[in-house]
């Protein structure tokens, strides 16, 4: 046998149209090809044909309608019989009418020859027919008719799916930004309604925070950050370090339990579930914010703000695309298995002291420094000190590695959360 005649499943499509026929249904008219070697017959083969080339039957032609969005099969079309044998080389003209499920939604139809019982030729590599809908209730709109191979569609699916990952976690934010802050606004004023110091917690819990630590550090065991350098100085130095770590220990710690305090939107088709995450991430950032509301009038007075604090944006961003993209994938983590948020705090602990927050890094290991350098928070509480304490700017070289670092974590963390939330209300 030719290799043409061992790879039956090759069909070419020519001139392919398809246009609505009212309500639920599409009429496609197209000229099929046999690209193959074989003769397909609308019967039974019977292996060799007549004029002695062989053939195998039935070959009808199909469709199958997937959701767009998804990707999933929703329904599998009726067979249309070829208008008797079709050598190989030769055409037909074909009309066929396509039914649409009942439900409105956006649809990928596949129209392809099927060798009834055996295969489609679409999944053995042959050209077949795509056509894009958006169906509703009284009409259906054709957005594309395109002739594709699975290589090409796995390419373009590929891009697409690419293109959804780095773009939906923006269009998240922008699409919510409001809702976000409201979320957060709420947050703030009812986390302390009702005791004495209202929303001033929001200030003073931070500031409690950094006396404790100021005392053991500072005042016990006396660590400073530079020779002969006295409390006051350790104390701009530590709290430098401390506002980055304040936002994103707040909402890491926070992440993993998340969806389950909020339990009450997963089965809210309309409830955009992925904002929780970002809610943290903002709850966060005004936490540093009011510290800074503290370190800024004390640097101003001490030291003085040097210009190179102009610089801290390009710190904060990747700091928050971070925060954001761990934020996602414990929120989703924390649904699966719920020791996550025990461990996570147990986990913060140890961050915290194995980054120069409360101590210099020329206090660690000097053979190991390459390795406590990987971590994020490193980088960030370096350049903090950097542009607020010592009038130079970040290290550019760690701070760009950060942005990379930050960004595939935002995007990962996203894609995580956006893939595991759909098995949410079936584990709460």
């Amino acid at each position: 046998m030719t290799s043409a005649a061992s790879n039956p499943y090759r069909a070419r499509f020519h001139q392919a149209q398809a246009r609505t026929d009212g309500p639920g249904r599409v009429r496609l008219k197209c000229v099929v090809e046999n690209a193959s070697g074989v003769t397909w017959t609308a019967r039974e083969a019977r292996g060799i044909s007549d004029n002695g080339s062989h053939e195998i039957g039935p070959v009808l032609l199909g469709y199958n309608v997937f959701d767009a969005r998804t990707g999933l099969l929703v329904m599998e079309g009726v067979h249309v019989a070829l208008e008797g044998d079709c050598e190989p080389s030769s055409k037909q003209d074909l009309s066929a009418e396509i039914q649409l499920p009942p439900e409105e939604g956006c649809y990928r139809i596949w129209i392809s020859p099927v060798r009834e019982n055996v295969a489609w030729f679409y999944e053995k590599g042959s050209e077949f027919v795509e056509i894009e809908v958006s169906s509703t209730a009284t009409s259906v709109s054709v957005r594309h008719v395109r002739q594709t191979r699975g290589g090409a569609l796995r390419l373009r699916r590929a891009a697409e799916l690419l293109r959804r990952v780095l773009w939906y976690p923006w269009r998240t934010v922008a699409r919510h930004y409001s809702l976000i802050l409201s979320m957060v606004r709420r947050e703030i004023l009812g986390r302390y309604r009702g005791s004495m110091g209202g929303a001033l917690w929001t200030l003073m819990h931070p500031l409690l925070l950094m006396i404790a630590y100021y005392f053991v550090f500072a005042v016990v065991l006396r660590v400073r950050f530079a020779p002969g350098q006295g409390r006051g100085g350790f104390i701009f130095y530590f709290l430098c370090g401390m506002l980055p770590w304040l936002a994103i220990s707040e909402a890491l710690g926070r992440a993993p339990g998340v969806v389950l305090e909020h339990s009450g939107f997963v089965k809210r088709v309309v409830f955009p579930l992925e904002i929780l995450p970002l809610n943290l991430t903002v709850m966060g950032l005004a936490t540093e914010v009011f510290a800074l509301l503290i370190f800024l009038p004390a640097v101003a007075l001490g030291p003085g703000i040097h210009w190179t604090a102009g610089y801290f944006p390009l710190i904060l961003i990747p700091q928050l695309l971070f925060t954001a993209g761990l934020c996602w994938f414990l929120a989703a983590l924390g649904v699966f298995l719920r020791d996550t948020g025990q461990v996570i705090g147990f986990l913060l602990t140890i961050w915290f002291f194995v980054t120069p927050i409360c101590y210099p890094a020329s206090a660690l290991p000097q053979e190991s420094l390459w390795l406590f350098r990987i971590n994020p928070v490193y980088t960030i509480v370096a350049a903090y000190r950097a542009v607020f304490l010592e009038g130079a700017a970040p290290d550019w070289a760690p701070l760009a590695k950060l942005w990379v670092v930050s960004l595939l974590i935002f995007w990962a963390g996203h894609t995580w959360f956006f893939k595991a939330k759909k098995s949410f209300a079936d584990l709460i």
